[in-house]
């Protein structure tokens, strides 16, 4: 029966739970475990899919079409096990189902409660399809004491006696400070963290404590004694210099042992097969040389905005030995004169995703200046669709080429998307309706041009990503596109929708419209950031 691991935090915001949560995960798939990673948030959105990045980071895409939180990103980049939808549940989406019932009169005509009403599909949620996984990690969403996580909190309350005994444990993730003007470390944020944790009816069995400076002795056995948990139940967690190396810092410290002598399972007393980190660690502290990347994007004032597409080119790195330096420039700045100087000297151009006008233009300038100057150069949606768009001006003599996401234009290259294809049958989408859940989501599959470059990559002419996005490449400018050089090799089954375009007389041009990132890991490097980092070493060595 799946053993379930419940994973809170406490003091502060941002301590790390998701990194712990997937770095836990792939601990045990190493001692031969299988797992299942999940997110609760307590925030009133159905899903993050209408927020905005700056106020919420990435929105992560399942196969399956969900828009789900970032950290389960870090899930499936850690663990390979991919999320589906059911690994992500907000209080909005709880409330929504809750009150769909009360519509339906499903609780026939009872007064519905958030206990048992809320904190019931609450533990529906954390249990659905567990697929007899050894363990099923649960993050909670916020910081022990909020207001809006207390049916939450409630909720695991209630779950871990309702499993059988033994198969359910807390774990809490928390801060100690050091006081610079002390000179030491402070305990009483963590005592307080689990004195609040304790008043609704938990009691953690581990406490992981992120901290700056090492934990003396004597501080670990008062944070265990004030906070009722053994000495070796005290998990340190410091700073690394890169988070694949958190599982093996956790490991050293104890945490996968002593999760599992919280189960009563024994560790068997062998270590667990860490190579694949050791190996990724080696690739990152060992590189062979260096490259400079520029992302030219429209919220590089947050990095998490853009946590997959970093990740990736890391992986791409990784993949080549070297070590990927970013230059994150807002496109804005390419609108006004003499601005290219900002591109100059780097080894490739990656202009990703986003949404809206704002900075389209200065997009569509870099994709120019990677075209005319011979600069590797990877377009992902928007970033495709901005490249597109500058051959159709710039090449194929369309002037008034845009897009009808923008004002009106003369030729719209790039149009709203009304209608496609799933395994359902067929969507639509009105102009004027609804935007949560309504672009074109998850899984699709591509063909690609039998001898393309992007074939070549794949080793493959049929390929399966995952998307994103409301608007589309219109098909009906292609003849007129592939006649100025812009090759359309990659397109949907129905060849209605362009999924990838590539320039045969660049030595690395190639526009998606999926996203590639969220489908790379560590050890296994997404093959598009592979072959482009690639790009950028050979374009590193012609400078």
């Amino acid at each position: 029966m799946t053993r379930y691991i419940f994973i809170t935090g406490g003091v502060v915001s941002s301590l790390g739970k998701g990194l712990l949560s997937a770095s836990l995960g792939a601990l045990l798939q190493a001692r031969g475990h299988s797992v299942r990673l999940r997110k609760l948030d307590p925030y009133l959105n159905v899903d993050p899919g209408t927020m905005s990045p700056y106020q919420h980071g990435e929105v992560y895409v399942t196969d399956d079409g969900a828009e789900t939180d970032l950290d389960l990103g870090h899930y499936e980049r850690f663990t390979g096990v991919p999320s589906r939808q059911t690994d992500n549940v907000t209080s909005g989406r709880i409330y929504q189902t809750i009150l769909e019932r009360e519509r339906r009169g499903d609780y026939l005509g009872g007064t519905v409660q958030v206990i048992p009403h809320v904190t019931n599909a609450i533990k529906e949620f954390a249990t659905a399809q567990a697929d007899g996984v050894d363990f099923m990690l649960c993050e909670i969403g916020g910081t022990v004491g909020d207001i809006e996580s207390l049916p939450f909190m409630e909720a695991i309350r209630q779950l871990k006696n309702d499993l059988p005994r033994g198969h359910a444990i807390f774990i809490h993730l928390t801060l100690v400070p050091y006081i610079a003007a002390a000179g030491e470390l402070k305990t009483k944020p963590t005592q307080h963290s689990v004195k609040e944790l304790r008043s609704i009816g938990i009691q953690p069995d581990v406490l992981v404590c992120r901290t700056e400076h090492a934990i003396p002795e004597g501080e670990r056995r008062k944070i265990a004694l004030f906070c009722n948990v053994r000495d070796s139940a005290v998990i340190e967690a410091r700073d690394v210099t890169s988070i694949y190396e958190v599982p093996i810092a956790y490991h050293k410290a104890g945490l996968d042992t002593e999760v599992l002598d919280a189960f009563g399972l024994e560790s068997s007393g062998e270590e667990p097969d860490l190579s694949r980190w050791t190996d990724i660690m080696a690739a990152i502290t060992e590189p062979e040389g260096e490259v400079k990347i520029a992302v030219v994007g429209k919220y590089t004032g947050l990095r998490d905005a853009y946590k997959s597409l970093s990740e990736a080119l890391a992986h791409g790195g990784i993949a080549n030995r070297v070590k990927v330096e970013v230059n994150w420039i807002e496109s804005e700045v390419f609108e006004a004169e003499n601005s290219v100087h900002h591109l100059e000297g780097v080894n490739g151009i990656l202009v990703p995703g986003g949404f809206g006008e704002r900075g389209s233009e200065g997009k569509i300038e870099a994709a120019r200046f990677a075209r005319e100057r011979g600069v590797p150069y990877f377009g992902i949606c928007f970033g495709m669709q901005m490249a597109v768009i500058e051959a159709a001006r710039n090449m194929a003599g369309l002037g008034g080429a845009g897009s009808s996401e923008f004002n009106g234009c003369a030729d719209p290259i790039v149009g709203l998307l009304t209608e496609w294809e799933t395994d359902a049958g067929t969507e639509t989408r009105e102009e004027g309706g609804d935007l949560g859940g309504t672009m074109r989501l998850g899984a699709y599959p591509a063909l690609l041009a039998e001898g393309s470059q992007v074939a070549g990559i794949y080793h493959a002419t049929e390929i399966s990503e995952r998307h994103r996005h409301r608007y589309e490449v219109n098909v009906h400018y292609r003849d007129r596109l592939e006649g100025a050089g812009l090759k359309f090799s990659g397109m949907s089954p129905d060849g209605r929708l362009p999924e990838i375009v590539e320039n045969p007389a660049h030595p690395w041009f190639i526009g998606v419209q999926f996203h590639p990132e969220l489908k790379s890991k560590p050890f296994d490097p997404h093959p598009l950031f592979a072959s482009f980092i690639e790009a950028a070493v050979k374009q590193s060595r012609l400078v």
